[in-house]
């Protein structure tokens, strides 16, 4: 990922310092395994650990020199480690195939990443919940198919992004338990060379859970498990991102992204507050998708490996989080930051002259024993002139005498209460806030 996307934290976990930081880990844990197995001398071990964490700075850039003869990571791993330790080297990977190192180390590194994307989505929903209190009762029209439809709350609609990056979050979580394993079994799963308490020791040390069975590698339904929940994250904040757009349009001016002191939006148009930070997670969120289409792609290996996934996981791993954590942080400013305008909500609520409480007034004359299809060709005859001729709804409606010989103006004005309209919304937001405290006491 390009260095503009990358932030230090999550950028360090996929550095090649981290990566060989975590292969060594990996060969270490095996070789304290093996000394408690009787098998490894504990001086021999010891000596490997302090001589090979010492130098590991030292022995970074010489894996790259030798990688460019032996065209083998691993072995370039292995061969620079010993150059540096010396003869107690012999017991490093003992018994282990590559796969076994690169696969439980790429579990670390993916669980140390997943808990930082996680650490993000908190931040975030603790962003989206302070605004959604702000703007519980800021009413707003509601839009179907672009167009007017009936009162709702800015704040409800901040609920619903809480609610929906909560489930993303769930299932964050699940990939995070799925990724978590590794496996020392050996090149084709059977545990020829070690026996299979050398695995639940290695990952006992490491913080990981056995893979129950693997065949070379550990099976890339996991992956594609993680990479697809981070996707469906991406999504999610497209889909908030889009709305800020959609709402930040000049006829429309509802809700706008933050615009930074010195800011500006166009070279040519001084004018210009363009929301660009939303249109960046707009787009980032294509290339989260693509990585996971990728990522099934992996799932298919031939018999028990090939190297096929090796070159994508390359890319789509560290490429995945780091997008995804500038996402979150970035769409945490723009949600902490961004500037809504409640009279303008008002404004563009009355815009439509009324029409949208049709389905409150629909529902007055069924009450009242007016067929259902009666009672819409009523209501829509006058909504219809309303928008066509720009008269007042309302008022149409009480000039309309087969309206006002079923109710009365008192229920006709009734019927445009907007309190009426909002009544439910604290019981919504019960809903929504209430469950995520009994998810928090689960946890």
């Amino acid at each position: 990922m390009i260095p503009r996307y990358t932030q230090p934290e999550m950028g360090a976990i996929w550095s090649d310092r981290r990566k060989y930081a975590a292969w060594l880990e990996v060969e270490l844990a095996a070789t304290d395994a093996l000394v408690a197995d009787g098998l490894v001398p504990a001086a021999d071990a010891a000596t490997l650990r302090k001589e090979s964490e010492a130098q590991l700075d030292a022995i970074i850039p010489r894996i790259d020199e030798i990688e460019q003869i032996t065209h083998h990571d691993v072995i370039a791993f292995t061969t620079a480690v010993a150059e540096k330790v010396g003869p107690a080297a012999r017991w490093l990977h003992f018994g282990l195939t590559s796969s076994d190192v690169l696969d439980t180390a790429l579990a670390l590194q993916l669980r140390d990443a997943t808990d930082l994307i996680l650490k993000d989505i908190d931040a975030l929903a603790a962003a989206i919940k302070t605004r959604a209190e702000e703007h519980r009762m800021t009413a707003m029209i509601g839009r179907t198919h672009g167009v007017h439809a009936e009162p709702m709350t800015f704040g409800v609609k901040l609920a619903l992004w809480y609610a929906e990056l909560a489930r993303g979050r769930a299932r964050v979580v699940r990939a995070r338990e799925a990724i978590a394993v590794g496996k020392i079994s050996g090149a084709v799963g059977m545990f020829a060379h070690l026996d299979p308490k050398v695995e639940e020791a290695v990952c006992a040390r490491l913080g990981l859970m056995p893979a129950p069975v693997s065949s070379q590698v550990i099976q890339r339904d996991r992956h594609a498990e993680l990479l697809s929940a981070l996707a469906i994250v991406a999504a999610s904040l497209e889909k908030f991102a889009l709305e800020i757009r959609g709402l930040q349009k000049t006829e429309i001016g509802e809700v706008e992204e933050p615009f930074a002191k010195g800011q500006k939006g166009s070279s040519a148009m001084p004018h210009k507050r363009n929301p660009i930070g939303c249109e960046q997670i707009v787009g980032l969120a294509r290339l989260l998708r693509a990585n996971a289409i990728a990522g099934f792609e992996n799932v298919a290996l031939w018999h028990e490996r090939d190297i096929s996934h090796s070159s994508v996981e390359r890319v789509i791993l560290p490429d995945s989080f780091i997008a995804l954590d500038h996402m979150l942080r970035r769409f945490t400013r723009i949600a902490a930051g961004m500037v809504v305008y409640p009279q303008r909500m008002l404004e563009n609520l009355g815009r439509s002259r009324g029409v949208v409480f049709s389905g409150t007034v629909l529902l007055e004359l069924a009450r009242r024993g007016v067929s259902r299809e009666q009672a819409y060709e009523f209501v829509q005859r006058n909504a219809m002139k309303s928008f066509h001729e720009q008269l007042d709804f309302k008022t149409l409606l009480l000039n309309d005498p087969d309206v006002m010989k079923t109710v009365g103006r008192d229920v006709i004005e009734e019927a445009f209460d907007l309190g009426a309209q909002l009544r439910n919304v604290d019981a919504i937001f019960a809903r929504v806030f209430r469950a995520d405290a009994r998810e928090d006491r689960r946890h």
